[in-house]
């Protein structure tokens, strides 16, 4: 009695081991590095591992390797300030077709990586970084989305000339039609063919008048699209800058949570992150003066005025040649002809073929680009928190069309190098859908991380020392049995998040911490259990027996229970909230394997089989 099959034990002993296989890179710890990647898609090369050899040596940085690894050189390092120095010189070397950025590169032997072995991904708070809360003006979408039914509006009901005018109001278009007849065809147009519209109201005091809403299916869905594209275009900006790890994700339905491990500089962040920048293209107004447009406070018919950056106006022909969503793609350089910044632009197939049929139609005309940034801000005004949006459009240049081109070309007069690089680095990364505001904001230093990541472990040490010294003074044998179960426990749970990769913060740690109390609990219990057996059965293996199988039922329910709790956490939880569900959830599965079965085996093999007279528990 109470003997495992050599099968069972085969197999008990080799998930052990393979936990403790793939919970060993943690034991190797981290260096400090610096990783260098090519801008955009290009791949590196072995003469960019040699050149970034040659930099560091030429510049006296110490370093402890410099390899390959997939697309990036990764430089290893012994102390901050080396890492700190190697970053400031690689990234004025290599020039700006390279990012380089900092990273924390385990120092895994090469045959456990070869084996998928992966050191725990440690969270903000551990690393240090910053931490970014964004919302996403999503009064902005409502209000691009009423402009583009207006626009819809207008194009459907201007075939057949029905209407006098369309304007708008809060959150609807007020449509002023000719006739009544004309009012039920464009209420059956608007119905057939403009799905995303509803009918608000048919009974104005003008029989001649109606009010179009948009549906609110179609505006919720509007602004769960315009907070996906943000999320796509906010991670690829932060790809552009280079950042090893990021986290970006969406919190509740109108946040984004952005965190860039290592990130020091947050004025640069900032800049990058919340830029909702876009181009136009347009033909200049050559035949009407934007003077006259000023003193008469309206705009030629076909047109709209534009200032320079310097204050300088100019009248500009409202259609739009391309914008900022037909590029593809887009890289800073510098002028042969005379020195100064630049940004390459290519064009999608579309963009190309309206550029193209504009500069063959428009030759010798002029045309200017027009930079368009959408910025919000809460200020307090009157005691309350207010929301101010505002919109910058400056013309960056008006050059003459020399000749015919297309999908590529060059946008020159732009104020500065730096303003060429922030220029292309989003137009690459492309627009955000609606306005972001920043609305939290954490820095947390490299030191704050490492002795974060000291208190935890120690917190978990003490934990763990205080359980097996109350088990071994309480169950003595028994209770060294489950001081071992417990010891293989936190392993399990190690392996298991390297292997998930999943992010260990400093509430995840708080879940390791209650998952050491709560795993000796099914011990406690199991052990409990067979005193009351053999307290009424004076068969020492049949109490044994009894005590595992009747106690396994209680800790399923009490550990089930937990679980369902851990997974609601993590379902409805945000941030630290999900990091300690996450090792909670981990901790409850494995502390049932090693708890119930880990703990038999080992019983088994000391009293398994044997006639037994007492047994130390």
């Amino acid at each position: 009695m109470n003997q495992f099959s050599a099968l069972k034990n085969t197999l008990i002993a080799f998930f052990l081991l393979l936990s403790a296989l793939y919970a060993l890179p943690n034991v190797f710890g981290s260096d400090l590095a610096v990783q260098i990647s090519a801008a955009g898609d290009a791949a590196i090369a072995q003469s960019d591992l040699d050149k970034v050899k040659a930099t560091l040596e030429s510049n006296k940085v110490r370093y402890k390797s410099v390899e390959l690894v997939g697309r990036r050189v990764l430089a290893r390092f012994e102390d901050n300030k080396s890492q700190l120095g190697a970053k400031e010189v690689l990234k004025q070397e290599m020039g700006r077709n390279y990012v380089a950025a900092l990273n924390l590169a385990p120092s895994i032997p090469a045959w456990l990586s070869d084996l998928g072995g992966k050191a725990m991904s440690l969270g903000l708070d551990l690393r240090g970084g910053v931490h970014f809360l964004l919302e996403v003006d999503m009064q902005a979408v409502a209000n691009m989305s009423l402009d583009k039914s207006y626009n819809e509006l207008r194009t459907l009901l201007r075939q057949d000339r029905l209407y006098k005018s369309i304007n708008k109001e809060k959150e609807s278009l007020l449509v002023h039609f000719k006739t009544l007849a004309a009012k039920e065809a464009g209420l059956s147009l608007i119905k057939s063919e403009l799905g995303d519209l509803v009918i608000l109201d048919v009974t104005h005091e003008n029989e001649l008048y109606v009010s179009v809403g948009i549906e609110k299916g179609a505006l919720a869905e509007a602004k769960s699209n315009a907070l996906k594209q943000n999320i796509t275009t906010l991670r690829n900006r932060v790809n552009e800058l280079g950042v090893a790890e990021p986290i970006i994700q969406q919190q509740g339905l109108e946040r984004i949570v952005v965190q860039l491990p290592g990130v020091q500089d947050t004025a640069r962040a900032k800049e990058i992150l919340g830029a909702v920048a876009t181009l136009e293209f347009r033909l200049v107004d050559e035949k009407n003066d934007p003077q006259t447009a000023i003193q008469s406070g309206r705009a030629p018919i076909g047109s709209k005025l534009y200032y320079f950056r310097d204050g300088r106006p100019l009248l500009l022909k409202t259609r739009v040649i391309a914008t900022g969503e037909n590029i593809t793609g887009a890289a800073s350089g510098v002028d042969s002809e005379n020195a100064t910044p630049m940004v390459n632009i290519t064009l999608d197939s579309a963009g190309g073929r309206a550029m193209l049929d504009t500069t063959k139609r428009y030759l010798h005309h002029r045309m200017a680009v027009v930079f368009i940034e959408n910025k919000v801000e809460t200020v307090l005004e009157n005691g309350k928190m207010v929301k101010n949006r505002s919109k910058t459009q400056d013309i960056i240049n008006a050059a003459t069309i020399q000749g015919t081109f297309s999908s590529r070309f060059q946008i020159t007069g732009i104020d500065s190098a730096r303003e060429a690089r922030n220029l292309a680095l989003l137009l690459r990364a492309g627009s955000l859908s609606a306005p972001i505001e920043i609305i939290e904001e954490r820095t947390i230093g490299p030191s704050l991380g490492a002795d974060n990541i000291a208190k935890g472990v120690m917190s978990v040490i003490v934990g763990f020392i205080l359980v097996l010294f109350f088990m071994a003074f309480r169950y003595r044998v028994f209770g060294l049995v489950a001081n071992v179960a417990l010891t293989l426990n936190l392993v399990m749970i190690v392996a298991v998040l390297s292997l998930l990769q999943a992010t260990l913060t400093l509430p995840g740690i708080a879940g390791i911490v209650l998952t050491v109390g709560m795993a000796v609990d099914a011990n406690v219990l199991i052990f409990e259990r067979i005193k009351e057996e053999l307290g009424s059965n004076s068969n020492i293996q049949k109490s044994i027996a009894a005590g595992y199988d009747k106690a396994v039922l209680t800790i399923a329910d009490a550990n089930i229970t937990t679980l369902i709790a851990a997974l609601v956490l993590f379902s409805f939880g945000t941030g630290p909230i999900k990091g300690f569900a996450i090792t909670l959830s981990i901790g409850i599965v494995t502390s049932m394997f090693t708890a119930i079965i880990v703990s038999r085996a080992m019983i088994n093999k000391i009293y398994g089989g044997k006639k037994l007279e007492e047994i130390s528990i």
